[in-house]
């Protein structure tokens, strides 16, 4: 099929909150502004139950809420939106051509915007449960099935804690599977204390996935202890991993220059290698990831993308 071709100033590729901060910013600047999310306007943040340090909401925010907001705002300003993946990208040229199952999307000036997805522990039979079988990414999402029932969270940092000491208020038992030394954690203290404290948590150390069991759902998973290699079965009913992120940049490999890990390099105004192509939010190589730090990018590629349409 002959595919369709349309034309904009500013496209956005990424809908979580660096992405609608910056088509907030390119569309009150009277740019032409495509958002292109592939599943959920909101992007990693819809999936936080409260979101407390977020400046302006003392009283703290879901994440779906502050989304909408987000979203509105966006709308307001005349931000087109469009929900479906983005197959390629030919950024190198002054027309930048993004390309979707039908459409190929002209634009003076490209803001990536694509986040990053969960990491998986490659343990054997993961694929059979993940997801709706047994194995979530989740806790908010999640938690209300797993009332009265016992979980595992395989992870020690900010995340893994957290979301555990969230599953508590669920789940009758939250088992913790931590790679490190008794005592040892990656997350900050103030969950640290809490989670030590916390009479449904309890925590099996130096250990990491070997398999997941079980028929139509997950219900065992097998730890091994990384220094004696002993296997130990766990019967749960549901496992949580929070083990970080892989950055969304398959796409953009043979033009945008990546670190080894795969995030996109920039300067502190969110440019990239490529004239007129600008990165923001979790997909970029920066300390934070937070909401805070991801409207900050916004705000500052939208900023610029303003200025470079006006210059070329």
């Amino acid at each position: 099929m002959e595919k369709k071709h349309e034309y904009y100033d500013v496209i956005v590729i990424g809908g979580g909150p660096a992405g609608l901060t910056s088509a907030i910013y390119s569309g009150r600047a009277k740019l032409k502004t495509l958002l292109i999310e592939k599943s959920l306007i909101g992007g990693l943040a819809t999936y936080t139950n409260e979101i407390a340090n977020y400046p302006g909401f003392p009283e703290g925010i879901s994440g779906t809420e502050l989304a909408k907001l987000f979203h509105k705002q966006a709308k307001n300003f005349e931000v087109s939106f469009k929900l479906t993946d983005v197959k390629s990208v030919n950024l190198k040229k002054e027309d930048k051509i993004v390309e979707t199952f039908r459409i190929i999307y002209h634009a003076k000036a490209v803001i990536i915007a694509t986040g990053g997805k969960p990491r998986l522990t490659k343990a054997a039979n993961e694929e059979k449960f993940l997801y709706d079988k047994g194995i979530s990414f989740c806790a908010t999402c999640d938690a209300a099935y797993y009332t009265d029932k016992t979980v595992m969270v395989i992870g020690s940092g900010d995340a893994a804690i957290e979301e555990g000491i969230f599953l508590t208020k669920f789940a009758k038992k939250v088992i913790v599977s931590v790679r490190k030394d008794e005592g040892n954690m990656r997350a900050n203290k103030i969950a640290k204390d809490q989670a030590m404290k916390n009479h449904k948590m309890e925590f099996i150390w130096n250990t990491v996935v070997s398999s997941f069991e079980g028929e139509e759902r997950l219900n065992k998973v097998v730890l091994k202890n990384v220094k004696t290699h002993e296997l130990i079965d766990m019967q749960v009913d549901g496992c949580f991993l929070f083990i970080g992120y892989e950055p969304n940049t398959e796409i953009f490999k043979e033009q945008i220059n990546l670190t080894s890990e795969g995030y996109i390099i920039t300067n502190e105004n969110m440019e990239t290698n490529i004239e007129g192509v600008f990165a923001v939010g979790d997909v970029r190589e920066k300390t934070l990831k937070q909401v805070a730090t991801a409207v900050s990018d916004g705000a500052i590629a939208g900023t610029l993308v303003e200025k470079y349409t006006e210059k070329i």
